[in-house]
């Protein structure tokens, strides 16, 4: 009977290593385990030192682009490291000429950035790809935006060719004028062609919003390009702050266009103290609801020689704003699902805002009728709050005395008792004051007067 040969062990370098017939494969076996390890262990390393990030990995300026409604603005993170190893951030936004707004907490956990930013109601987080490059999303008012941003390697510098500069061939003054109404001051500046004149005058009035008197928006200055061009062609210009604007007095936060309009009056009521303005040549230029400031004053002022209106409205501000939410929500590749859904509870709520001037009883029956509107949906709950989130900021918006007056004001009654010589100039890819709806009106409401 033949027996079986046992093993032989042999101890090397104290392991022990089987020497019988299969041993060559075990020993490969081994090979590829420790490769494997190998391996596996550097995996380990690479993600430890990914996880391994620190606040000083985003020392600097990070900048992106963020598109929302059409329009497309740089946001440039900044972050100060202290020696204490703490971090500060603050937000510019180039194209809107904002600088140095106070961000919150960041945090940096392995490779995803999270920046809080409590004073604009918003939050950024991304997910760090390289040393260079961050991909994430901007969050405000419960909308999320794409925004991937870069490191910079020099401070945003934006240029703005079309502004003045000095010297100028004309005088530029500092004055204050008062709206007799309600019994402030109103500030700004005036500008005069060289000579004696008498000249000729125009009053700049500004769109919705506390503007001041260059009009600044976006990193541009339109009113201050306009006086310039305007002044060195012989018409003196007095463009003025807001009320509660700059150096001007007054509250914005219970205005209307109509109150606004006292503002403009009391401007073109200045002009005529001065023995510089010819006093029969006194006109308004108004932009955006400047231009239905204008046609307020031009209809019980005598004074008025000519109306200029850039972007004005020739409808109600309810027919304006439900043309510019379907024309912007449209090119920012929104459904039509979503955007007759968004067109039905904006109409809704714009007629509510428009029949209750009490704001408390407002937002109490708003919020009630929204409630039972989303009862008939089948929406899940995490849904519902984010929907009850952005119709209460809706809310918020529209529950005012200024934009009540806006949405049910016609401009045509103002229109139509114009009589002096009217410049109407909208432009055909404006998503905001749409041409083809309010040029139209301006014109058939002239007409009738």
């Amino acid at each position: 009977m033949e027996r079986k040969r046992r093993p032989v062990t042999r101890v090397l370098q104290g392991k022990k290593m089987n020497c019988a017939p299969d041993g060559e494969k075990n020993i490969k076996t081994m090979k590829r385990r420790r490769i494997l390890l190998t391996l596996l262990s550097l995996l380990l390393s690479a993600g430890i030192m990914t996880a391994q990030k620190t606040l000083k990995d985003i020392e600097g300026s990070w900048m992106g682009k963020l598109s929302a409604g059409g329009v497309e603005l740089r946001l440039v993170f900044n972050f100060t490291l202290s020696e204490a190893d703490t971090i500060k951030a603050t937000l510019d936004s180039p194209d809107q000429a904002a600088q140095g707004i106070p961000l919150g907490s960041v945090t940096l956990a392995g490779d995803t950035l999270y920046i809080s930013a409590p004073m604009l109601l918003g939050s950024y987080k991304g997910a760090m790809v390289s040393d260079s490059l961050v991909t994430g999303s901007w969050t405000q008012a419960g909308k999320s935006y794409p925004l991937d941003v870069r490191r910079q390697g020099a401070p945003v510098v934006i240029n703005r060719p079309q502004e003045p500069k000095p010297p100028f061939p004309y005088k530029s003054e500092d004055v204050t004028f008062s709206n007799k109404v309600e019994n402030f001051d109103l500030a700004g500046t005036l500008t005069l062609p060289e000579g004696s004149g008498p000249f000729p005058a125009v009053v700049l009035i500004s769109g919705s919003g506390a503007q001041d008197r260059d009009e600044a928006l976006l990193g541009h200055k339109p009113f201050l390009v306009l006086a310039d061009y305007l002044t060195r062609n012989g018409i003196a210009v007095l463009r003025y702050d807001d009320r509660g604007v700059g150096k001007s007095k007054g509250n914005m936060s219970r205005a209307t266009s109509l109150s606004l309009a006292d503002d403009a009056e009391a401007a073109v009521t200045y002009l005529l103290t001065r023995p510089e303005i010819n006093n029969k040549m006194i006109g308004l230029a108004g932009h955006s609801e400047g231009g239905l400031i204008a046609p307020i004053v031009g209809s019980r002022n005598s004074n008025i020689a000519f109306i200029v209106s850039l972007a004005g409205p020739g409808v109600s501000g309810y027919n304006i704003i439900l043309k510019q939410t379907r024309d912007i929500s449209a090119v920012s590749g929104v459904s039509e699902k979503d955007i007759e859904e968004t067109i039905s509870t904006n109409s809704k709520l714009f007629e509510m805002v428009i029949a209750e001037a009490d704001q408390r009883q407002l937002a109490k029956d708003a919020m009630e009728w929204y409630n039972k509107e989303l009862d008939g949906k089948a929406v899940t709950t995490e849904e519902r709050k984010d929907l009850m989130a952005k119709f209460t900021q809706a809310l918020l918006s529209v529950n005012n005395p200024w934009f009540r007056y806006f949405l049910a004001a016609d401009p045509a009654e103002y229109w139509s008792q114009v009589k002096c010589p009217v410049l109407a100039i909208n432009g055909e890819k404006d998503l905001q004051v749409s041409a083809e709806m309010n040029l139209p009106a301006i014109k058939s409401a002239l007409k009738k007067g």
